[in-house]
């Protein structure tokens, strides 16, 4: 009995462009030690772990200091540099924000890294940066 080879076999049954029709699956993202991602494709880190208890919600007014930055690590806003943390509904924010702040508790400090379809998008309004952004958020407090 011969056997044949796979490809043999496949351009025997007629087969032959099978191989150039069937692409391998991507390989699974790597992921920096600690770092996670959701299932909307927000990727963060724990730079800081929090006091533990509640989080907000996306109806949570916050209070954060924040630095963001452009994937090249340029500063484009930052409260640190106004010496003053921000306060806002979390509802009013990217979507990046709304939907990392939510996994955070009270003193704690993340690294996002944000995708644009859930920050500005690629062609953002004036003044406001465009592509993937990266922030480092510390949550201060919230309150609904």
């Amino acid at each position: 009995m011969t056997f044949l080879k796979p490809l043999a076999l496949l351009a025997a049954l007629g087969l032959s462009s099978c191989s150039q029709q069937m692409k391998e699956p991507p390989a699974p993202e790597v992921l920096a030690p600690g770092v996670q991602k959701t299932y909307s494709g927000l990727k963060h880190k724990v730079l800081r772990p929090g006091k533990g208890g509640p989080t907000p919600n996306s109806l949570s007014t916050v209070t954060a200091h924040y630095k963001g930055m452009t994937m090249d690590g340029k500063v484009f806003d930052s409260s640190y540099e106004r010496g003053k943390p921000s306060e806002f509904p979390l509802d009013q924010v990217i979507p990046g924000w709304t939907e990392g702040l939510q996994l955070m508790t009270r003193g704690e400090k993340r690294r996002f890294w944000i995708p644009a379809r859930l920050a500005y998008g690629e062609n953002p309004e004036p003044g406001k940066p465009a592509g993937d952004l990266i922030f480092d958020v510390e949550l201060v407090s919230f309150h609904q």
